[in-house]
């Protein structure tokens, strides 16, 4: 021990690579500190201009005709911020089910190269992303007058950002032999892409099983970012394989993050923080609990009931599960009920609400092909509700025999009073549905009014509105919204090279072929979408097959609607379902249950889900019976 410390005794080389490392962390802090300080204003600006002008619309009859255009250009500014902050944050979206389970040399490593990864896709296209804002100095907005750089600026400065934290995230985290030994198989991986580029073109369409299926795997397996994944595959594609410019790729990545409808993530997002920070998630489970609590099984029926409640509204499954789980889990255990069957249930869950509106992913669904956002609206609920019946009988099934001589059944005048406190909470919902399926709001527009009966019902009714949380919320709003609106933009552009490439013209044509006709081409996706699930999430794989396969269903006679629902259940099933599924691991994490207790309780309820989804495929009047025709 004597010989070891001495071994270990500080030295003049170790006290300089501490300072090293102590003055980069103190530069990481105060980065960080203003990236996120601005990135929160720009969230509450968002807010602002977009409860301006529904003011202005419907009560003062007055529209501010440059409201749009101001939040458009301060959304890309948002967005880009937002994903310099999940990336200083390392909460980009990334897939670890296969990295967690090697050995810590190996991890350590493959952690390294997932941090280098983007560092190099950003030195690749940092110089076409300001070559394309400088392009758009020649246009000038219709409403404000400005120049279109203001808002095309955000790429490449956000790109220069992201940079700066990758370049101090490697400094701060990692091994320096680890960096070197990173930065070396990169280089070589890049110079022999690069060298064997002559041999590539004459390939033709193998090339995109080798860049979007081999690079894109490789790249996802190993840990990196999937946006990072996307982009670094389709910028080896498009520079090895074709003669387009690069800036043609960042244009293309503009456009996937600059729909306006988009604009609805962060507010959503938001709002789902305000109704867990105001206190009206709590106010819902409460109620629900009070009706079913003394019922067998009833707390179950209590988290699939507030799943249904309060799904879509934040964005996030992460955080809709946050919401509930630490309410109702801990009476659960009280209960009886076994940790893994908790934590089973609170991710199929999950799966079971992924069609609630307003869901993120229907908004992403109705961005990138074109699809009624208030038809998807509409379409979303018998779906989850018909899933949510299985898992039902599943929790029947499982609780028919339990003792609940304990329990002591809520009077009708608590019920009644717990009624009264949860209807603010409990109507909001269906606020936000009914305001935009009758076209009263769009998605953008009902999120800020969600967001304001919010505050006035956490400021009036239930008195708690903690302020010193609320510059957290916008950071995370900030983070999230960055993470998911990204992979948008990289994902569009990789659709984009896919269709330039003929790819959908040939999967027209092998889908088409399929026997079964609408039946069949529905049974193929689903099983498509269940691995593009686990091993994607949700955005990203309908960002990128979406625009591909949609029309394809359409003309194998599946309406748009009903194929929206199944692909979304699907892929809910995917991200959810266990060894691959992320979503599962993030319901582990929030109710502090070890995976592998889970693993013997989820394959029922991941059954019932099957026979749900089967259900809502074979009945397309579940998904479209209500529409307006």
């Amino acid at each position: 021990m004597t010989d070891y410390m001495e071994v270990a005794a500080p030295t003049a080389s170790n006290a300089g690579a501490r300072n090293f490392a102590g003055a980069f962390r103190s530069a990481d802090r105060w980065f960080g500190a203003v990236v996120e300080t601005i990135a929160a204003g720009l969230v509450l600006v968002e807010i602002g201009i977009m409860l301006a002008g529904v003011v202005m619309r419907y009560v003062f009859h007055n529209p501010l005709i440059w409201s749009d255009e101001l939040a458009s250009i301060l959304f890309l500014w948002l967005s880009m911020l937002g994903a310099v902050i999940a990336l200083r944050r390392g909460e980009h979206m990334r897939m670890t089910g296969l990295v967690s389970h090697v050995g810590p040399g190996a991890r350590a490593f493959l952690d390294t190269i997932a941090a280098v990864a983007p560092l190099a896709l950003l030195a690749l296209i940092l110089h076409p992303a300001f070559d394309y804002a400088s392009e758009e100095q020649i246009i000038v907005t219709p409403a404000l007058e400005i120049s279109n750089a203001w808002r095309a600026a955000a790429i490449p400065v956000g790109m220069t950002l992201m940079a700066v934290v990758a370049a101090i995230r490697l400094a701060t985290h990692h091994r320096p032999a680890l960096i070197v030994a990173a930065f070396a198989t990169t280089a070589v991986l890049i110079a022999a892409f690069w060298l064997a580029g002559p041999l590539l073109a004459p390939l033709g369409r193998t090339n995109l099983i080798i860049f979007f299926v081999g690079v894109v795997a490789a790249n996802v397996f190993t840990g990196v970012p999937i946006a990072f994944s996307f982009a670094l595959a389709t910028f080896g594609y498009l520079a090895l394989t074709t003669s387009t410019p690069m800036m043609v790729m960042v244009g293309r990545l503009d456009e996937g993050m600059s729909h306006l409808i988009l604009l609805a993530v962060p507010l959503f997002i938001f709002l789902g923080a305000l109704i867990e920070m105001t206190g009206m998630a709590r106010a819902m489970i409460q109620f629900l609990a009070s009706l079913l609590g003394h019922v067998r099984g009833g707390l179950s029926y209590v988290l699939i009931g507030a799943m249904y409640l309060v799904s879509g509204i934040s964005g996030s499954k992460i955080a809709d599960m946050a919401a509930i789980a630490p309410v109702l889990l801990p009476e659960m255990r009280r209960r009886g009920a076994k940790p893994g069957d908790l934590v089973a249930l609170l991710s199929a869950t999950g799966a079971q609400t992924e069609t609630i509106p307003p869901s993120i992913v229907l908004i992403t669904i109705g961005s990138v092909t074109g699809v009624s956002i208030a038809a998807l609206f509409t379409g979303g609920l018998l779906p989850a509700l018909v899933v949510g019946t299985a898992l039902c009988v599943v929790v029947w099934r499982r609780y028919r025999h339990e003792d609940l001589s304990h329990v002591r059944r809520a009077s009708k005048r608590e019920i009644a009073k717990l009624a009264i406190v949860a209807l603010p909470a409990i109507l909001l919902p269906f606020v936000i549905r009914t305001a935009v399926v009758e076209g009263v709001a769009t998605a953008t527009e009902v999120s800020t009014i969600g967001i304001a009966y919010a505050v006035l019902m956490g400021l009036l009714v239930y008195r708690q509105f903690p302020w010193r949380r609320l510059k957290s919320m916008l950071v995370e709003t900030a983070s999230l919204t960055g993470a998911i609106i990204f992979i948008i933009g990289c994902a569009t552009a990789m659709a984009w090279g896919l269709t330039q490439s003929g790819f959908s013209q040939q999967l027209a044509k092998t889908m088409a072929a399929i026997p079964g006709g609408a039946y069949g081409f529905l049974a193929i996706s689903i099983l498509a979408f269940v691995v593009l699930g686990s091993v994607l999430e949700g955005i990203p794989a309908i960002v990128l097959f979406g625009p591909l396969l949609f029309p394809i269903a359409k003309q194998a006679g599946v309406h748009e609607v009903h194929y929206a629902m199944v692909v979304i259940l699907a892929m809910g099933i995917g991200l959810f379902a266990p060894p691959f599924g992320v979503g599962y691991y993030g319901a582990c994490a929030i109710s502090k249950i070890s995976p592998d207790e889970g693993l013997k309780h989820i394959w029922s309820y991941v059954a019932a889900l099957f026979i749900g989804l089967a259900v809502v495929a074979a009945v397309p009047w579940l998904s479209i019976g209500f529409l307006k025709f």
